[in-house]
């Protein structure tokens, strides 16, 4: 299989970038999950989350936002003490804050993947000219900047608009795969998908 440039930086990026990246996923312990790795990497490498995504899922009861959401300062203590855990309190207590935000918006919503897949009428955006040979991905844009700003209205914390936009793309509301990638045409033949125009975007 062919890789987008940035898998080819070593194995679990290879396996990431096939197996999971760009796939739409509608299950929202999964949609968490990748949410929280965004806010996790703030001012870090991917690379970095991707080695430690196993010592998260330990730390964080595998994602399981609920069981999150009832976590308390003991819980804080526990995770900062766990062997190649992050030693960031505030990340750590962003998380669970997080996880406390995302139980009300599946009280509104009936679910956080209705939320945030209603922002592209259900379908997986094709930005024109995004994944051309050569073309520039962005790292950031208007959608991502417009859910960025509800979610911290609504009170999430790491949420900025360059985090969202990796979000959007991981969780396949975006699809930036190359288009010579055999995951763009996987995606774009199994999926709902609609093609926009670019958006306000920051390179």
């Amino acid at each position: 299989m062919g890789f987008c440039g940035w898998a080819d930086i070593n194995e679990r990026n290879r396996i990431y970038h096939d197996t999971e990246w760009g796939i739409p996923v509608h299950d929202d312990r999964k949609m968490f999950e990748h949410l929280m790795l965004e806010c996790m990497q703030c001012g870090l490498s991917w690379d970095l989350m991707l080695k430690k995504r196993e010592v998260f899922r330990e730390c964080f009861s595998d994602f399981d936002y609920d069981r999150i959401a009832d976590f308390g300062e003991e819980d804080i203590q526990r995770i900062l003490d766990t062997k190649d855990m992050i030693k960031s309190p505030r990340k750590v207590a962003a998380i669970i804050n997080n996880a406390r935000r995302f139980q009300k918006i599946r009280e509104e919503f009936g679910s956080f993947c209705e939320y945030i897949w209603s922002y592209s009428g259900n379908k997986t955006i094709l930005y024109n000219g995004h994944n051309k040979e050569g073309g520039k991905i962005p790292v950031s844009n208007g959608l991502s900047k417009r859910i960025s700003k509800d979610l911290k209205k609504r009170g999430f914390k790491y949420v900025g608009e360059v985090a969202v936009y990796s979000h959007l793309q991981a969780c396949g509301i975006i699809n930036d795969h190359d288009e010579g990638c055999p995951c763009f045409r996987d995606i774009a033949e199994k999926y709902p998908v609609v093609k926009m125009r670019r958006d306000e975007e920051r390179y």
